[in-house]
């Protein structure tokens, strides 16, 4: 009877160390699991001056610029792309704000922009057959007619503090039509930019560059010529969890208030 308790016990205390041990084992596997790597918000991204960026199949000079918070010209300058800033997949661009002297730099840009004059000139003659319905809803402001891309409630405002937004947010229905906001050149459309889902980015002049984000389909392609509010996509919810769309206005590569450019 003596010899049987015993072999119970030490059953019984061979489990609960069976019991202990998968504890141990198990238990910190499952709450690693609620560690979560942090998620980058598109719109708190500073301006990226360190490293370089390996140019991948469909990106653009135009769009690594963006994504980095560089002017294309400037990025250009230091990496002595010249117009039309054509790049190929494997290249290296550099991203250090180290390459060139502030001397260095006036001079590229001047070299760089000498023969945009005349583009600017034809951009800004493209802007009279609009119609009249249009121009009444236009804002001329950096040389540029600028109009709504949707029609839509302001949802979220251009701000530089706290959570940064570098636009502004419209509210829309999915399919709604997304137009340009002014007479330009498509420089990009695709959707490999993190964070803007599909995304329209379009050169204005040598100044001005606008983009049109999280769109469901785009209606145009890279080296498209397009005239103030001409169709160019349709709203949509790629990369983000409403449908909307996300309107930037950026000056020699610098964001600014959509909302001081836009007709009131």
């Amino acid at each position: 009877m003596i010899l049987f308790v015993s072999k119970s016990q030490n059953i019984a205390h061979f489990v609960c160390m069976v019991c202990l041990v998968s504890c141990f084992v198990f238990v910190p596997g499952c709450v690693t699991t609620k560690t979560y790597a942090p998620v980058t918000d598109r719109t708190q991204r500073p301006k990226v001056t360190r490293g370089e960026h390996i140019v991948k199949p469909g990106e653009t000079l135009y769009s690594i610029a963006w994504r980095y918070g560089w002017d294309y010209r400037t990025l250009a300058a230091a990496n002595n792309i010249k117009s039309p800033y054509l790049i190929h997949p494997q290249q290296r661009i550099r991203l250090s704000s180290t390459i060139l002297s502030t001397k260095q730099t006036e001079r590229g840009l001047q070299k760089l922009t000498k023969k945009q004059p005349k583009k600017t000139v034809n951009v800004t003659k493209a802007k009279k057959p609009t119609a009249k319905s249009v121009k009444k809803r236009t804002s001329k402001s950096g040389n540029i007619a600028w109009i709504w891309p949707v029609k839509g409630r302001v949802i979220e405002n251009f701000t530089t503090k706290g959570k940064v937004n570098k636009g502004i947010d419209i509210g829309g229905k999915l399919g709604q039509p997304v137009n340009a906001a002014a007479d330009g050149k498509v420089v990009y459309a695709g959707g490999g930019l993190l964070g803007y889902g599909k995304l329209v980015i379009i050169k204005h002049n040598h100044q001005f560059l606008s983009a049109y984000a999280h769109n469901r389909k785009l209606l145009v392609k890279e080296g498209d010529k397009v005239q103030a509010g001409q169709k160019i996509a349709e709203i949509g919810a790629t990369g983000t969890t409403m449908a909307k769309l996300h309107f930037e206005i950026r000056q020699n590569g610098t964001p600014v208030n959509p909302l001081k450019f836009l007709p009131r």
